[in-house]
């Protein structure tokens, strides 16, 4: 996915939530009035508008899966969910041959072979794929991490990551079958059957080397970009990794 194309996303996703906010606005707006015969104005235009959104609501042709029973607005939605219980995976990655769902899924994904994250933090130089990654990374170093794990004492922006996260401590739900070894986490899993197998997925798009971890890859890109994002505050020095630069920082250690 291109650069170009990801921050039409992200301008895409900004603007959804500039509506939202749009609506929130004219709503309160709406709501402020001053007189009694205003007030009352209002409520007679809200009765009206309740009953319309009712006669539309009963308009409306919903589309019901026969498997599950869900319903959908759209018969676009409802083939798109259908596949889910077909199993029917038309979007192929040239790259690694991995199957999805939909063509969304098959553009994020390629994202991990391309090693293309756009979206910076500006704090500590780490990069994500899309902008919203990027906002729930900032909740970090604003110290907005309300969500804490009991047995450890980490922090989490969200409660879907400390959930993933308890696993940990609860439980290892994945089996390597070539060793046995358990794991917490899918990702990890999967690294560690590779090990085995010796796939690599993640490959260079300017020399095509593979490499069996997306981090390798992206580390790997650098080489051919001479990108450093990693900056030492202290003396200037720029770094391709992050453990170079915290090697670096002890070089500093004593200094006045």
């Amino acid at each position: 996915m291109s650069t170009f194309r990801l921050n039409l996303m992200a301008l895409k996703e900004e603007n959804e939530v500039l509506n939202e906010i749009k609506k929130e606005d004219q709503y309160t707006n709406h709501h402020d009035f001053k007189t009694e015969e205003q007030s009352f104005s209002c409520s007679q235009t809200e009765t009206t508008s309740i009953q319309e959104r009712a006669q539309k609501s009963e308009n409306i042709s919903y589309f019901n899966c026969q498997d599950c029973g869900k319903s959908f607005t759209h018969k676009g939605s409802i083939n798109r969910h259908m596949k889910i219980h077909t199993g029917e995976k038309p979007y192929s990655c040239p790259q690694c041959g991995k199957d999805f769902h939909q063509h969304g899924g098959l553009k994020v994904h390629m994202s991990i072979h391309t090693g293309e994250r756009p979206f910076t933090c500006q704090q500590c130089g780490k990069r994500f794929k899309r902008i919203v990654n990027l906002d729930y990374h900032m909740r970090v170093h604003a110290g907005k991490s309300p969500f804490t794990c009991h047995q450890c004492g980490k922090n989490f922006c969200r409660k879907g990551t400390l959930d993933y996260h308890m696993r940990v401590h609860t439980e290892r739900p994945y089996t390597c079958p070539h060793c046995t070894k358990s794991f917490s986490q899918k990702g990890k899993f999967e690294y560690h059957i590779r090990n085995h197998t010796r796939e690599k997925p993640y490959i260079c798009p300017q020399c095509g080397n593979g490499f069996i971890q997306k981090g390798h890859v992206i580390d790997h890109i650098r080489i051919h970009t001479g990108e450093k994002p990693f900056t030492c505050q202290q003396c200037g020095n720029s770094f391709r990794q992050k453990g170079c630069l915290n090697r670096h920082m002890k070089t500093h250690i004593g200094e006045k």
